[in-house]
């Protein structure tokens, strides 16, 4: 039995949503921003299957992933089809001169670790990280817009 914990973010970016979307609808680039990701690679005969690997603190994991939904300017949603279950969506809100990121992702661990972990303010940490994650995509697309300009 595996209980799901979810984290939810978001973060203003200035820049335009196409351009925000276009950055981030390159997966292989994720790792330049989310510091648990060791890699992403998306596979050339499939390219809404990726492959990912996770390390931290000495641990790793790897998994892969589908995409559910991708509508430009708006949404990535995805699930892990193996490996580390996982699933989540990236959305995209438009604020005219800048753009919005919501970052919502739901993973599973057994549950008996899950009641120990959250406990222990695992949840706290992995939201931390993702909002810190968020933080290193806005200079990255800033910077990226500032080389485009």
């Amino acid at each position: 039995m595996s209980d799901w914990l979810e984290h939810t973010v978001q973060i203003e970016v200035d820049a335009p949503i196409e351009f925000v979307w276009s950055l981030w609808s390159d997966l292989e680039q994720m790792p330049r921003w989310m510091k648990w990701i060791d890699s992403v690679k998306v596979l050339e005969d499939n390219p809404e299957l990726s492959r990912w690997k996770l390390a931290t603190g000495g641990l790793e994991f790897s998994w892969q992933s589908r995409i559910l939904k991708r509508i430009p300017n708006q949404i990535i949603q995805w699930e892990s089809v193996d490996g580390l279950p996982n699933r989540g969506a990236i959305r995209f809100y438009d604020r005219g001169p800048s753009s919005i990121v919501k970052m919502s992702i739901s993973y599973a661990i057994p549950g008996f670790l899950g009641q120990l972990m959250d406990n222990l303010f695992l949840g706290k940490a992995v939201e931390s990280t993702l909002q810190a994650d968020l933080e290193r995509f806005r200079e990255y697309a800033l910077n990226a817009k500032a080389t485009a300009e």
